[in-house]
């Protein structure tokens, strides 16, 4: 059973970092000092527990009007489990409850599919994050 939480206190954010490290710095080779930065309390967090085990989390914030979403991972074992689906939905709410009519975030090209599905449409060409190719995509959230 998928359980969404709004990050309200230490220890969930403590637990999506942990995610965060497995996923980005583990799994993809992102230096660990450039993936906990300076957004992190001007962001709202997410995470996803799938049968009371944390699996993904996200975070959104405000940049010029618009809803970045970031730093959006699902730990290996729990992918295929819908929990990227669920940390898009959570993100999007709270960017709608924030009064934002537009999201954007820079997708991994080997993930720009899974935003495809979701409802996001590439608008950029390749460009390199951390050694890593990504897309800029949008979305209308109304």
């Amino acid at each position: 059973m998928l359980t969404t939480e709004r990050v309200q206190h230490k220890e969930q954010l403590e637990k999506a970092y942990r995610i965060r490290t497995e996923v980005f710095v583990e799994e993809q080779g992102v230096p660990v000092e450039a993936e906990i930065d300076e957004h992190e309390n001007a962001s709202s967090h997410v995470l996803i527990s799938y049968d009371g085990e944390p699996a993904g989390t996200g975070r959104v914030r405000v940049v010029d009007g618009v809803a970045k979403l970031e730093r959006i991972c699902v730990r290996e074992k729990f992918r295929k489990h819908q929990i990227g689906k669920a940390v898009m939905e959570a993100l999007e709410a709270i960017a709608r409850e924030q009064g934002l009519s537009k999201a954007k975030l820079h997708a991994q090209t080997q993930a720009a599919g899974f935003y495809e599905r979701v409802g996001y449409k590439t608008d950029s060409e390749v460009f390199m994050e951390e050694n890593i190719p990504h897309v800029r995509m949008i979305k209308s959230l109304i």
